[in-house]
């Protein structure tokens, strides 16, 4: 199992994230839009995850949506909201979940609209759970297209630079309230380990009203930097 992206929920125009990223010296770009979810996101790659800036476009559309990421969206409005995973075969990934008796929403489809009018296809499984305070599990993510053909389009159309597949992930730090238990949940929901193939999994004892994550750290970071109420560890460029 490895990261496929970090969600961190925003209250500003994706625009101005991607934006206010690439005056940092890193290289950010507008993703699009869910139409059906009524929210879009900024998208910051990396050599082999991202993250991603979402945010509320409609929010008539978005109250309406029967969608868990945009549920716990509209709940926490701003901050690190959870991560996703990727699997080669999620309708085996939910099989096995529902097997070792771990309830799933079921393979959902999705998609997302860019600015150049180009529909990207996904599919998309969540844990069954209330959006409550407690920490939300992570849910799991298939791209239809391999990882080679995404990052030869986002190449193309300019998402990715060059520094981009230098950066990596080396942790997300979870602030909860019984470290333990957090962790034997999560071994459980991962088969055992709490170490991805590209990302580390750590849990710390948080005082906060609400157990989230915390704090991203890139390989190498040295430099704190403070954004929509998260706090990331970037490398110097």
């Amino acid at each position: 199992m490895e990261l496929d992206h970090i969600v961190h929920f925003v209250g500003e125009n994706p625009k101005e994230a991607a934006a206010q990223w690439r005056k940092k010296g890193f290289h950010a770009a507008v993703g699009g839009q869910h139409l059906k979810w009524g929210t879009h996101n900024a998208l910051f790659y990396l050599k082999d995850s991202y993250i991603e800036w979402l945010s509320v476009e409609n929010e008539k559309i978005a109250s309406q949506a029967e969608h868990p990421l945009t549920r716990l969206l509209l709940h926490d409005q701003i901050g690190f909201g959870t991560i996703c995973l990727r699997t080669e075969n999620i309708r085996k990934t939910n099989e096995d979940l529902e097997g070792r008796g771990i309830k799933t929403t079921g393979v959902l489809n999705a998609e997302r609209r860019t600015e150049a009018g180009q529909l990207i296809k996904w599919k998309m499984l969540f844990i069954e759970e209330e959006v409550s305070a407690q920490l939300p599990f992570p849910f799991f993510i298939e791209w239809e297209e391999t990882g080679e053909q995404r990052y030869k389009q986002l190449r193309a159309n300019g998402a990715i630079q060059a520094l981009n597949e230098t950066l990596s992930i080396d942790s997300c730090v979870f602030g909860v309230w019984d470290v333990e238990e957090a962790a034997d949940k999560w071994r459980k929901l991962l088969g055992g380990s709490l170490d991805l193939s590209n990302c580390r999994i750590v849990f710390r004892k948080t005082n906060q009203q609400q157990e989230r994550l915390e704090e991203v750290n890139f390989t190498g970071g040295e430099t704190e930097v403070e954004f929509e109420q998260g706090l990331y560890r970037l490398p110097l460029l």
